[in-house]
């Protein structure tokens, strides 16, 4: 008794594969605490399987499929069995109307099918059918969302190429280099910025399109509304250094 008390204070856990005598596919490996009672590994294995803890007998086999001991005792330590990695732990469920029973747990076939008939089905909202219908018919009601080509147009009235800016979000400085449409863009009008620092995502070309020039990843393309014109020069990059 004393040896194997002390192999519970050395070895702390141990992973069992777990078969189950309904359950024909069911196959897990769970570790399991040595110094967990027996009814508290049953009471894991029932939120696995589903087998009730009252239920529940369990027998230990070795890596060979030999049986070396039945777990009848639920105060005893699952340590006090000397199971090790790789050991079967096998669950027998004695309940003849367990929900494990029956095989219709694994095979769907078993499970009575809810069934509806066509005329039933078709008086019913919210189906499917009716939604894919419903997709497939054509809108008429639905609002025009087309954006106009002169989106934006008026914000760009003092915006010109050269002028210093601040882009948002993240008060990105830099210097425009482009107004007007972008062929490759949505509709609308556009405002093309060469960044002071590599916050870009391109070198001034967009989709195969080249608006303006500029170094890699110092490029932006981005609506007017962004776009803030005025005194913003270039930022000192040791100036938060600075005391």
């Amino acid at each position: 008794m004393a040896s194997r008390l002390q192999k519970i204070e050395t070895d702390e856990s141990v992973l069992l594969r777990v078969t189950h005598s309904n359950l024909k596919t069911f196959s897990a490996e769970i570790r399991f605490s040595l110094q967990s009672t027996v009814e508290a590994v049953k009471d894991k294995l029932w939120r696995k399987c589903g087998t009730s803890v009252n239920s529940m007998s369990l027998h230990l086999y070795d890596d060979a499929n030999t049986k070396l001991a039945d777990l009848a005792n639920d105060s005893r330590p699952l340590g006090f069995y000397s199971p090790l990695d790789g050991f079967r732990l096998h669950i027998i469920d004695l309940d003849p109307s367990s929900v494990t029973s029956g095989g219709w747990l694994e095979d769907t076939s078993l499970v009575e099918k809810y069934t509806i008939s066509q005329e039933a089905y078709e008086k019913r909202d919210g189906t499917f059918k009716k939604f894919k219908d419903k997709l497939a018919s054509p809108n008429t009601s639905a609002p025009d969302n087309k954006i106009p080509d002169n989106y934006m147009e008026d914000l760009c009235a003092n915006i010109k190429v050269g002028d210093r800016c601040q882009v948002e979000p993240g008060d990105k400085r830099g210097v425009v280099k482009f107004v007007g449409r972008a062929e490759s863009l949505a509709p609308g009008f556009w405002v093309g910025v060469q960044y002071d620092e590599p916050l870009g995502k391109h070198d001034g070309m967009v989709k195969g399109s080249r608006y303006f020039n500029c170094p890699p990843l110092h490029g932006a393309v981005v609506r007017p509304d962004k776009v803030k014109v005025g005194d913003y020069p270039e930022r000192d990059p040791f100036e938060e250094d600075e005391i």
